[in-house]
């Protein structure tokens, strides 16, 4: 039985492990040789998803940097504390560098025999080889453009600004962060004892002097170093149809969020999870895989996507609101209710395992 998957990115290399895992050979499509040695980003994993990462494709305890609390502030109030979310100082969601994850999962793939990288192909050619399904996660390819343009779009006319900075050692450097400052969500996201990762999304086209704003929102850290700085426009979208006959969009094509919750990733696991659901479904049953997956898989996936991905951006927007009115009521309103233990722990739920229906 086999598959193809169209890009080399980190969700390709993950959904191929998933698939290979469940005995289905896979070809890995590419018009570039894989390599990922940016370690500049990082992703956060919530910790209902790593326990699927670690039981269902690969154990990456050992890539891992914990995180056992998450505080939100408001500049709005003095950069007041306004939520805390902890779970009795258990594990909260982890932290791991792109480059780290990707290199991980590519060693371990190119070892196995069920597994072939190859250089990209045309559509004409594709559909000769009559794969059971195409998994299409290259979002700049021209299936993509063929037959999945049609989309729910989002600019949040904002840039995200990344980096890492090295600092003076922290015993317990386990602490991410968040201002929501006036120009945008500020988040702090801890690596290491010595290294913590940045992602400043901010509004406006003006180029921001992120150093500088990093010694003023800072409290915590002795910054001895700042890494290079990236820089992407901010978008959202959610894809109208999740498939095109045998072919099956994934990852960012699917849907791309906005980056203060750090949900991107996680969305992408709990796809893949729904997916070799329903995998395992049609093999137990001795079922061969066909079309059918990718109407279950639209049908199941879709309305909790579009659900969780318009959640975050609520929360966007109320500290977006709060900003043009310049008024401190809504910080006030949410610290009071963050409070409420049963409000904190469904935040921190919506958080570790999305929409549950």
């Amino acid at each position: 039985m086999k598959v193809c998957i169209l890009g080399d990115g980190l969700t390709s290399l993950t959904l191929a492990k998933t698939l290979v895992n469940l005995g289905i050979t896979v070809d890995i499509f590419s018009d570039k040789k894989v390599k990922n040695n940016n370690k500049i980003q990082t992703i956060g994993i919530s910790k209902n998803n790593i326990d699927f990462f670690d039981k269902n494709i690969l154990d990456i305890k050992k890539l891992l940097w914990k995180i056992k609390k998450i505080e939100i502030y408001s500049e709005n109030l003095k950069n007041e504390n306004i939520l805390n979310f902890q779970d009795k100082d258990k594990l909260l969601f982890s932290i791991v560098r792109n480059s780290d994850l990707y290199n991980f999962l590519f060693q371990n793939l190119k070892k196995n025999k069920s597994i072939k990288f190859k250089r990209k192909i045309n559509f004409e050619n594709l559909i000769k080889k009559k794969y059971k399904l195409i998994f299409n996660c290259d979002y700049f390819h021209p299936i993509s453009k063929k037959f999945f343009y049609k989309k729910i779009n989002k600019d949040y006319n904002s840039f995200a600004y990344v980096t890492t900075f090295e600092h003076s050692k922290l015993s317990n450097n386990h602490i991410a962060s968040q201002i929501f400052t006036k120009k945008g969500p500020l988040a702090f996201l801890p690596i290491s004892p010595t290294e913590t990762s940045v992602v400043y999304s901010a509004k406006g086209k003006i180029e921001l002097d992120l150093k500088n704003l990093l010694i003023r929102y800072n409290t915590k850290y002795n910054i001895k170093k700042i890494n290079n700085i990236l820089k992407f426009k901010l978008t959202s979208s959610n894809l109208r149809s999740y498939y095109h006959k045998n072919i099956i969009a994934f990852g960012d094509l699917l849907h791309r969020l906005h980056p203060l919750a750090g949900q991107g990733f996680n969305m992408t696991i709990r796809d893949i999870k729904e997916i070799s659901q329903l995998i395992l479904f049609k093999q137990e049953n001795g079922l061969d895989l066909d079309t059918s997956i990718c109407s279950d898989f639209e049908k199941n996936a879709k309305s909790k996507n579009y659900l969780f991905s318009n959640g975050v951006d609520f929360i966007y927007e109320i500290f977006n609101f709060q900003n043009k009115i310049d008024n401190s009521f809504i910080s006030r309103s949410i610290k009071f209710l963050g409070k409420n233990k049963m409000i904190n722990k469904f935040f921190i739920k919506f958080a570790d395992r999305g929409i549950v229906i």
